[in-house]
């Protein structure tokens, strides 16, 4: 009796290891990922960009810092760890370049136009950028230093028109919710972002926005932890799966 005792509890003992030792191969290494930081504007568009790349690389995750590309810039500068950048203009890319960040040449691989977006049905009658000078109108636009921001003061330039807008918002996408959510009259973002927001916004373009189109280029950085599918989802945003994605979000040839 005592004997049978004996192994039968070992026989748990054991089977209790064994569950245990099974229950940690199932949870396993955790699953390599890379980081990409992206201008937001491109949300959309890489986020099922992402989904390709995940099908292609199913042992991959991506994890994203969308936001203004100034400020991407800034916290890659500062020391923040990332594997890609892609940014909505040139002028930031230019930025971390110059810190010594980037592991080769940066690839254009989209651009963008400027738009006007105001409440569905444009009720303030917008026709024109000279009309978002207006003194009875709430413009957002963003800051000068994001992409967006500095496309419009280009604009601004060209024509001659000043604006006076009651906020300049740290990213496009902030600029797109001043609107939609009522806060502002109109604002100025890009044609994709319109695109995406649907019937929440009426879209007005002018013609000087063809002077002041940004070129997106997106680079692999320095040091990165996984080279290889990092590389990998800069040849997927470059290539044909990749710009047919973007094509359909509304993004011009680089």
């Amino acid at each position: 009796m005592w004997r049978t005792r004996v192994v039968s509890g070992a026989v748990a003992i054991m089977l209790a290891a064994g569950s245990t030792g099974l229950t940690g191969c199932s949870s396993g290494p955790a699953m390599p990922s890379i980081t990409v930081f992206a201008a937001a504007s491109l949300k959309a568009a890489f986020t099922e960009i992402a989904e390709q790349f995940k099908t292609d690389h199913p042992g991959v995750a991506v994890e994203f810092n969308f936001a203004g590309s100034s400020d991407l810039a800034t916290q890659l500068t500062e020391g923040a760890r990332a594997d890609v950048f892609a940014s909505a203009n040139t002028a930031q890319m230019d930025k971390v370049a110059r810190a010594g960040l980037l592991d080769g040449e940066p690839v254009p691989f989209a651009s963008n136009t400027l738009v006007i977006v105001t409440a569905p049905g444009n009720p303030h009658a917008v026709r024109s950028f000279a009309d978002l000078a207006g003194p009875d109108l709430a413009v957002v636009v963003c800051q000068p230093p994001v992409p967006c921001g500095a496309a419009t003061g280009k604009v601004e330039d060209l024509t001659g028109v000043r604006l006076n807008p009651v906020s300049e918002e740290p990213d496009v996408t902030d600029v797109l919710n001043k609107v939609t959510t009522g806060q502002a009259d109109a604002g100025v973002v890009y044609r994709t972002d319109a695109i995406h927001a649907g019937d929440k916004v009426a879209t007005v373009e002018f013609p000087e926005a063809a002077g002041a189109i940004n070129t997106y280029p997106v680079a692999l950085l320095k040091d990165v932890a996984q080279a290889a599918p990092a590389r990998a989802f800069v040849e997927l945003v470059t290539g044909a799966a990749g710009q047919k994605i973007l094509h359909a979000a509304g993004f011009g040839e680089p």
